[in-house]
């Protein structure tokens, strides 16, 4: 049995003063891949070439604000102690709920402002997006957050697990849950299914992809982050991200149901937005 305890090294590379992390390469892929195939759905459903490229300049550094002030917000009295680091962005403590939430409005107040629908703009992104977390959930298994609970190597080996991942799981002699990779697989397995479905024709209106992505992500995030030993919390009584993705959950099957309620009004994924009134 291989025993090696070989750890991967955060940092890529460095030049001169300037060191550049896994971690950021990794988000870095994932955000523009995720860009670059919505785009291409983007024009099959009539957007204009560059219109999600010119959303994402915004909707990429708005939710990365966001997602710091999030963590910040349920950190507040250790940055309230150290205010100088809160825009030390670089020692860690971003939240993808924070992100979401400020990208999504972002998305919302472009859409609105070129006229397109909003409910088929976040329809085309959210496929993408998970595809994007999915990556992006590596960045912490380089970092070695985000983890859960202690475990024994014997309990990751019988994940059968490759050693690369099982050694960055031990932290200071001590084996951890891989809760990143938890994560990972859900949003994985929850981009191709979403991807499956969004293509029958006559099964979802539009806003109902970006539904889908709700309901499945906060279902995923519900029960991982209850495995988790780095969550936000409110007091010592509820786990932020348990809480909100509760509420969205609960939320979005509310959502379904009320658009659901005229059918068969709404318009279809499939359908479009110039393409259909080009018809």
């Amino acid at each position: 049995m291989n025993m090696t305890t070989e750890t991967i090294d955060r940092v890529a590379f460095s030049f001169g003063p300037f060191t550049v992390y896994w971690y950021g390469i990794i988000i870095g892929v994932a955000m523009l891949l995720a860009i670059s195939l919505a785009s291409k759905e983007g024009k099959k459903r009539g957007f204009e070439e560059d219109t999600l490229i010119d959303m994402a300049l915004w909707a990429i550094p708005i939710g990365l604000i966001g997602a710091r002030i999030y963590y910040v917000l349920f950190e507040w009295d250790y940055y309230i102690q150290n205010p100088l680091e809160i825009i030390a962005i670089w020692n860690g403590g971003i939240a993808i709920y924070g992100g979401l939430i400020a990208g999504g409005l972002t998305v919302y107040w472009y859409a609105k402002k070129k006229e397109i629908p909003v409910a088929l703009m976040l329809d085309v992104l959210a496929p993408y997006v998970l595809l994007a977390q999915a990556i992006g959930r590596w960045g912490n298994f380089i970092n070695q957050e985000a983890h859960g609970g202690e475990v024994t190597r014997t309990f990751l080996e019988n994940l059968y697990l490759p050693d690369f991942i099982i050694n960055q799981m031990q932290i200071n002699g001590v084996y951890y849950h891989p809760t990143f990779l938890y994560e990972s697989l859900w949003s994985l397995l929850g981009f191709g299914l979403i991807i499956f479905i969004r293509n029958r024709k006559g099964l979802l209106r539009q806003g109902e992809v970006a539904l889908s992505y709700v309901i499945w992500y906060s279902v995923g995030r519900f029960f991982i982050e209850g495995m988790r030993t780095d969550s936000l919390w409110i007091g010592d009584l509820l786990r932020v991200s348990q809480g909100l993705s509760l509420l969205l959950f609960i939320g979005a099957i509310g959502i379904w149901i009320y658009r659901r309620r005229d059918y068969p009004a709404k318009s279809y994924y499939l359908e479009g937005w110039r393409l259909k009134k080009e018809k």
